[in-house]
């Protein structure tokens, strides 16, 4: 069963919350996180992103980027912009999106319970990526990102987290930039913790990760490295009831047709799909439909019948569109390395695959239907992995609310 507990969380001043507030690391890079922070040093991207404090050239995973994390993170402390909570608590979060809410719990969750698969994974990580958190995780000793963990529903944790929602009033309320609604109570009633605690123990067999795989990876392995420290048995994660989430597109742009031209590339598509062109951008309405934008115009490419399996990873979309485009058409193999393609979030809208295409800088973009959150149980629970970049979740918690010190 899922071991969760309470923790002491460093977290903003009521009135700065909304400033120290941030879009997670790995949603911006170092340009673009230079610029949201511009004028607000209170931003947690100084943290986060702290090359933005240094000169443009440095290397953002050098020794210095990370020393730069630790001390901008301490004068944060000093200066009375976070301070740690008196005692160990759990933590709502809750988020409106176009009108559309969800709700998780904020917890440490048992990092034991990763390396047993009592946390589910559907995705394999890049060593250069792990590396980079457990570098910021161990110079920091801080888990400064949020783990987003999902579990089928639970009724007693829903009701006690509605109650606990209606009748108390919430620490932070604020609407970003971007039009995304944050809110966050904290329980501190020993009784509700431990009914919470105990309700997890013995009713969630298990959690699975949405996003942040290779935040946990890197959070297990600095575990094992500090292995002296109670704190860093646990990991910061918010978990949220399968009911509550809604799961993005995560499209793809390559660069090349592998020496095809157009004319050719499309006639070899036909082998395994209908073609047929639209007047306007596709965003895919079934399972086992796409939209491809090349030259200028969009398609609707549907999957003939017998062109897939129907085991958990093969009715996916995203391994229909692996192998029977990216692989067998593209010489694509492996989509984690290959420099030929890359993957737009669904959040940026069909209008950003015409713009890389248009651009030159890519050739032709695909447009995906989303997985849905059954399908990543049903994976993840047959000790699968999806291909890589299948699932966008929004909106994105922010970084800096909610920080647990190891």
């Amino acid at each position: 069963m899922a071991i969760i507990s309470p923790f002491r969380a460093l977290r903003p001043k009521k009135e700065l919350a909304d400033k120290v507030a941030s879009r997670p690391y790995d949603v911006l890079n170092s340009s673009e996180a230079r610029q949201e922070a511009k004028g607000n040093p209170n931003s947690f991207l100084h943290v986060t992103k702290s090359e933005i404090d240094l000169p443009e050239n440095t290397d953002i995973h050098s020794p210095v980027v990370y020393g730069k994390a630790k001390s901008n993170l301490q004068q944060f402390i000093d200066n009375n912009v976070l301070a740690r909570e008196e005692k160990d608590c759990y933590y709502i979060y809750q988020l409106i999106m176009n009108g559309r809410s969800q709700t998780g719990l904020v917890c440490v969750s048992l990092i034991e319970d990763y390396f047993n698969d009592r946390i589910k994974k559907h995705e394999f990580t890049r060593p250069e990526k792990e590396q980079d958190r457990i570098d910021h995780i161990k110079t920091t000793r801080a888990q400064t990102g949020n783990v987003f963990l999902a579990y089928r529903d639970v009724k007693e944790i829903n009701d006690t987290i509605n109650n606990w929602k209606k009748n108390h009033r919430p620490e932070y309320d604020f609407k970003a930039t971007d039009g995304i609604q944050h809110t966050i109570w904290v329980i501190d009633d020993d009784q509700t913790i431990s009914a919470i605690t105990k309700t997890f123990t013995s009713k969630v067999p298990a959690t699975y990760i949405a996003d942040g795989h290779h935040r946990a990876a890197s959070a297990a392995k600095v575990s094992k490295q500090l292995a002296t420290s109670a704190a860093a048995k646990y990991f910061l994660t918010t978990i949220f009831p399968a009911s509550e989430l809604a799961i993005l597109d995560y499209n793809r742009v390559v660069k090349d047709l592998n020496d095809m031209d157009p004319e050719d590339f499309i006639s070899a598509l036909q082998e395994d799909f209908f073609i047929t062109q639209s007047p306007e951008p596709v965003k895919p309405s079934q399972l086992h439909e796409f939209g491809m934008y090349l030259d200028g115009q969009w398609y609707i490419l549907a999957s003939r019948r017998g062109t897939y399996n129907n085991d958990p990873i093969g009715v996916l979309d995203v391994t229909i569109l692996s192998n029977n485009i990216l692989d067998r058409l593209l010489d694509i193999r492996d989509q984690r390395t290959d420099k030929r393609i890359d993957f737009v979030g669904g959040i940026r809208g069909l209008r950003e695959l015409e713009k890389r295409v248009d651009s030159g800088e890519m050739k032709v973009a695909f447009s995906l239907y989303p997985v849905t959150i059954e399908q990543l149980f049903d994976i993840a629970d047959s000790g699968n992995v999806m291909p890589p970049k299948s699932t966008w979740f929004e909106p994105k918690l922010r970084d800096g609310l909610l920080t647990h010190l190891i």
